[in-house]
């Protein structure tokens, strides 16, 4: 009997524990191994964060993926200093009529373009290198059978304030006048360029083809074993770029025509980490004072942090960058930073290494 008492106790026992497990499903304890863990994910910064110009991360997020805005700027002795060039991601110098040199500043965010001054006339190459940025163009006035038919012919999204004069955007600073010749006076008040656009239903978007750098940039490094703290651009006799390298800066900092090239709004010379000294055919129209200029391509230098590299430079077309190769052909990679751009005549460019 005592037995039979035993195992049924027994077996209630066992009975008693299985409904308790069937109770407690769902409240199993933790298992004692760690669960698995995985890295967590970060989100790659897209291209249209960068400024394509520059290759830093500087835009502001209204200008992210927007066209950038070229501005023709005056550079004869008489009309200095300027203002508003200095931040400036890209600058075009060239050649013009009467031995002087024009630039074309280009900003990669036109929501913060400053007030740019003195603003003057179009020539027709500058155009075409604002067409291969895809850039919004901005002068005042334009020589009519080269400046003004090669914007109209090619298409180009452009404000003349000659043509066009739309106080929005333009006007005379009021400083200058009296003080300056008329046509040193005028200028581009660049936080307006935003509203202006919208106005005239300007596209802001970067064509699908030119969503992209404009060079393969690097981290900043030397380009070469070969020191050069100074170069001289010699584009006439009375006009011409000196840039000196500044080891505190990294920088070339840039002369015109013997005198610190300055801005005169923030009272600071202007410097670049990347001075591209380029070479071409420059001659005359015909003999008379219209400057012709080969911008398909040519030699010349790159010089970045306190080096310097001989290249080769090509434009395929109107609407295509400028590709900048060493002398066998192959494409270079360029430092991140703002780029100037010098084209003068072949074997006008002197290099000092010391």
């Amino acid at each position: 009997m005592k037995s039979i008492i035993k195992r049924s106790v027994a077996l209630m026992l066992s009975l008693l524990f299985v409904l308790s497990l069937c109770a407690c499903k769902g409240e199993q304890p933790e298992e004692t191994t760690a669960a698995p863990t995985t890295a967590p994910t970060t989100t790659e910064p897209q291209l249209t964060d960068y400024n394509r110009l520059t290759g830093l991360d500087d835009l502001s997020e209204k200008a992210k993926g927007k066209r950038p805005v070229a501005i023709m700027i005056n550079n004869i002795n008489v009309s200095l200093p300027q203002y508003g060039i200095g931040g400036a991601d890209l600058m075009f110098e060239c050649l013009v009529e009467g031995g002087i040199t024009r630039m074309m500043a280009v900003f990669a965010d036109y929501t913060k373009v400053p007030n740019v001054c003195s603003v003057r006339s179009c020539r027709y190459y500058y155009p075409i290198f604002a067409y291969g940025l895809d850039a919004v163009y901005f002068c005042f006035g334009s020589n009519k059978s080269l400046g003004t038919a090669t914007l109209k012919r090619l298409g180009i999204d452009y404000f003349d304030g000659s043509e066009n004069y739309d106080e929005l955007v333009f006007g005379r600073d009021p400083e200058r006048l009296g003080r300056y010749s008329r046509e040193h006076t005028a200028f581009v008040k660049g936080k307006n360029i935003p509203e202006l656009l919208e106005k005239y239903k300007v596209r802001t978007k970067y064509k699908a083809d030119k969503d992209n750098y404009i060079f393969d940039f690097r981290k900043p490094q030397k380009v070469s074993s070969a020191a050069c703290k100074k170069v001289v651009l010699n584009f006439s006799d009375p006009y011409y770029s000196t840039f000196t390298y500044d080891a505190k800066t990294k920088k070339y900092l840039k002369q015109h025509s013997g005198k610190e090239h300055i801005d005169s709004a923030t009272g600071k010379q202007l410097a670049y980490t990347n001075v591209f000294a380029l070479e071409t055919d420059i001659s005359l129209y015909g003999g008379g004072p219209l400057v012709k200029m080969k911008w398909k391509g040519g030699t010349g230098y790159y010089l970045s942090y306190g080096t310097v590299q001989k290249i080769k430079w090509s434009k395929k077309s109107e609407d295509a960058n400028i590709v900048i190769t060493d002398t066998k052909g192959k494409e270079i990679q360029v430092n991140k930073g703002n780029s100037y751009f010098g084209f003068v005549n072949y074997g006008n460019v002197d290099i000092k290494k010391g």
